[in-house]
């Protein structure tokens, strides 16, 4: 559904995307992780035909999205990252709106939508810069949908949602795959990315080659030990030091230490060595996060 080969892109001296190759297929849920400037929102602007690319051909549906730009527009939604709808307007009147200019309307879609706008209806009357940020980016959601897309792009689409609301929105997303609907998403938080299908990290406009969660834990190479103890501002200060360290970051109530070729016991030495108190070290495997990390 989905389909880059070599897409280049360049703000003067800038490479915001360079020889980006990848693809989606068919109800598949493709997520893109990275730093902010890593070219995410270059990509989505052209996939969704807003910008050409300086090289390379792009596919969305079996549409080029130079030639056939108007065809791929008809059948796409797309999410911004920023909400993008009208704020002067009810969210009643948005739906109807973006039905409207896809010669189709609500009600002959509504199927869709159904399981979302049941949480809006109770606030159809209330103009949409009124809403919550969870509600606006369910109401964002409806109106990509509601002239049937085959492909659904999302561009952070969840930041600065709260927890729940951000729980809720992946179970939507989620159903709608289930029904065959392809979905790209560009995320920064590490727990959405893990419920991708596939995802692929982003980093100075290189695409990292693409997999699932589990692929990509298997493909990070480094030993990781999880540190533990009571002065743990002083332990992550101290082991940043180790001269085994490749890199060394806080992580919930522990420290995260990537190694090569280094032995429990050094570690262990070494924090006796510092006078740290009782530090309890051990062997983990990556998560996701770590994964991200090693990246940029």
């Amino acid at each position: 559904m989905i389909k880059t080969t070599h897409i280049s892109k360049c703000y003067g001296d800038v490479k915001a995307l360079d020889e980006v190759t990848f693809d989606v297929v068919k109800g598949e849920i493709f997520g893109l992780i990275g730093p902010d400037g890593a070219g995410k929102t270059s990509l989505f602007r052209i996939l969704t035909t807003l910008m050409l690319p300086d090289e390379g051909q792009a596919e969305v549906g079996g549409y080029d999205v130079v030639r056939d730009y108007r065809k791929i527009r008809r059948s796409i939604g797309y999410m911004p990252g920023h909400f993008s709808l009208y704020q002067d307007l009810t969210v009643e009147e948005n739906l109807n709106f973006f039905a409207s200019l896809f010669h189709t309307t609500v009600a002959e879609n509504y199927a869709l939508v159904k399981d979302i706008y049941v949480q809006l209806e109770p606030f159809k009357k209330r103009k949409a810069g009124k809403l919550s940020g969870g509600m606006k980016q369910k109401l964002a959601l409806c109106c990509a949908l509601i002239h049937k897309p085959d492909v659904l792009f999302l561009d952070e689409p969840t930041t600065g949602v709260d927890p729940v609301s951000r729980k809720e929105f992946w179970q939507m997303l989620r159903n709608l795959s289930d029904g065959g609907l392809t979905i790209l998403v560009s995320t920064p938080y590490m727990d959405e990315a893990a419920q991708c299908d596939r995802i692929a990290m982003m980093k100075e406009g290189h695409l990292m080659p693409a997999g699932t969660v589990e692929e990509q834990r298997h493909a990070y190479t480094n030993q990781l030990w999880s540190v533990k103890g009571i002065k743990m501002s002083a332990i992550l200060k101290i082991f940043k030091t180790f001269e085994g360290a490749l890199s060394c970051y806080a992580f919930g109530n522990e420290l995260h230490l990537a190694t090569q070729g280094v032995e429990k016991s050094e570690l262990e030495t070494f924090a006796r060595s510092m006078h740290l108190g009782e530090v309890k070290i051990s062997a983990i495997k990556p998560s996701i996060e770590d994964c991200f990390i090693a990246l940029t």
